[in-house]
């Protein structure tokens, strides 16, 4: 895969969605002490996440990929992260539990800062200044300064990314993701909603499991996956003179190759997966497991090349399709591309994305996500793999832990009135805690009602 390749071959190639920095000697500066720095993950972290996803993409799990659209500098706090940690935590025992099906965790977390951007510009009372591109690239507010992108930004992220996954890692295996006290991993905003309940009842059903299987001698103590989980961290391979800074050559483990070190998964936008762009040459080369984005642009013969390039060797487990159609084109544009990828051989988890193609303009001004769009999107990605004979492999949504009045409706009805009380986003509209789980109880129902289906394909499977 890597033969031909090196870190800084994406060079020689076309790459969009690069900011332009004023001092290049002070760029190269920032990005030699990062390729000096230590490494955020490992190679055999990285290598057990690709083991999970080519279960999934077998049919035997899940992938529940959610977090920050763009993580802030600003709100770059340990109450923050916990919180958004727990709801994918209650999202994930959901889907497990009502769905009866391993789920593989992956945050946008811990280095989910740069955004991809329509236009490099933008006019406010005739005043035109450098698109806010993250806080990786530059700050949000309205102002020259603030607005020229900063090399010193890409080791603030560096920082805090190290910081969050220290403390993810602390939550993931010290006791917090204990299904014992999973009780407690309720938030208290989404009290009183049927969304609440519905979890609570939940929770008391797994814990008479608990209790049973403690009668019969299984424990905590016997089965460390009761009291510890693992979690992985992905976000956007954007700018990718930092991805490249990140890149390290594996001394370790057996599989050897070279590394993006900055997050176990990284992805290609939809605005960059151009067959011979910068960011698809800098992704073939690295042994991470990888996200493709596919929106209703993406063509058949395109998405068939980028397999190729991406995952030469059909290695399971290596290359994520991320669908991002849209509620009303998703049952149109998506069964050609599964044809066409299932009828080649290809190994891929199908994820969906239903949130960046239901990106609306509310009355009030406030970009948002019509929850029901979200929902609609879900239903139709199910029944197109349903039809097809495909497995609906991961939903990857752009969500929160805080108290957030950002997408219409969910049961708390939030209307476009209320979205300016509670709007914190530094870009795209979230889901809050209550919206995520009322949309995993969905998934865990239509994940129910297929397995039946999925039982019967590992059986065949299993006897060919």
């Amino acid at each position: 895969m890597a033969q031909q390749w090196t870190p800084d071959g994406w060079r020689q190639r076309t790459a969009l969605q690069m900011p332009d920095y004023a001092d290049a000697g002070a760029l190269d500066g920032v990005l030699d002490k990062l390729h000096s720095f230590p490494p955020l993950v490992f190679a055999g972290e990285v290598n057990a996440l690709r083991r999970r996803l080519a279960q999934v993409s077998e049919g035997n799990g899940f992938l529940l990929q959610g977090g920050d659209c763009a993580e802030s500098f600003a709100e770059f706090h340990p109450d923050n992260i916990r919180d958004t940690f727990r709801v994918l935590m209650q999202m994930a025992v959901i889907l497990t539990f009502g769905g009866a099906v391993p789920v593989v965790k992956v945050g946008r977390m811990a280095g989910q800062f740069a955004k991809p951007r329509s236009s490099p510009t933008e006019v406010i009372d005739g005043v035109e200044l450098p698109i806010y591109r993250g806080d990786i690239v530059n700050g949000i507010e309205f102002e020259d300064a603030t607005r020229q992108p900063d090399p010193n930004r890409l080791l603030t992220a560096y920082s805090q990314a190290a910081a969050t996954l220290n403390l993810l890692r602390a939550f993931a295996q010290g006791g917090y993701a204990d299904l014992y006290k999973i009780h407690r991993w309720n938030l208290d905003f989404v009290e009183g909603t049927e969304t609440a309940a519905r979890y609570r009842e939940l929770c008391g059903r797994i814990t008479e499991a608990l209790e049973f299987m403690e009668a019969c001698g299984i424990d905590g103590d016997s089965v460390p996956a009761m009291r510890q989980t693992d979690f992985y961290t992905s976000h956007e391979a954007l700018l990718l003179n930092y991805e490249e800074a990140m890149t390290r050559q594996d001394t370790i483990t057996r599989v050897g190759g070279w590394y993006d070190t900055s997050a176990h998964m990284v992805w290609i936008g939809d605005r960059t997966r151009q067959v011979d762009g910068a960011h698809v040459e800098y992704c073939r080369g690295i042994n991470n497991p990888l996200g493709l984005k596919a929106g209703p642009t993406t063509e058949r013969d395109d998405l068939l090349r980028l397999i190729d390039i991406l995952n030469p060797g059909n290695e399971a487990g290596r290359l994520t399709i991320i669908c991002r159609m849209g509620d009303d084109q998703v049952t149109e544009k998506l069964p050609p591309l599964i044809r066409a990828v299932e009828g080649e051989g290809h190994k891929v988890v199908w994820s969906c994305d239903p949130m960046h193609g239901n990106t609306i303009k509310s009355s009030t001004g406030y970009k948002t996500r019509p929850f029901d769009r979200i929902l609609a999107e879900v239903r139709g990605f199910f029944a197109v793999h349903q039809s097809e004979g495909s497995h609906p492999g991961g939903v990857h949504v752009e969500m929160t832990g805080q108290d957030v009045t950002e997408c219409l409706g969910g049961a708390q009805l939030i209307n476009e009135e209320q979205l300016a009380s509670r709007y914190h986003t530094h870009c795209d509209p979230r889901l809050n805690a209550s919206q995520s789980l009322e949309l995993s109880f969905l998934i865990a129902e239509m994940l129910k009602q297929q397995r039946p289906a999925r039982q019967l394909a590992q059986a065949v499977q299993a006897a060919q």
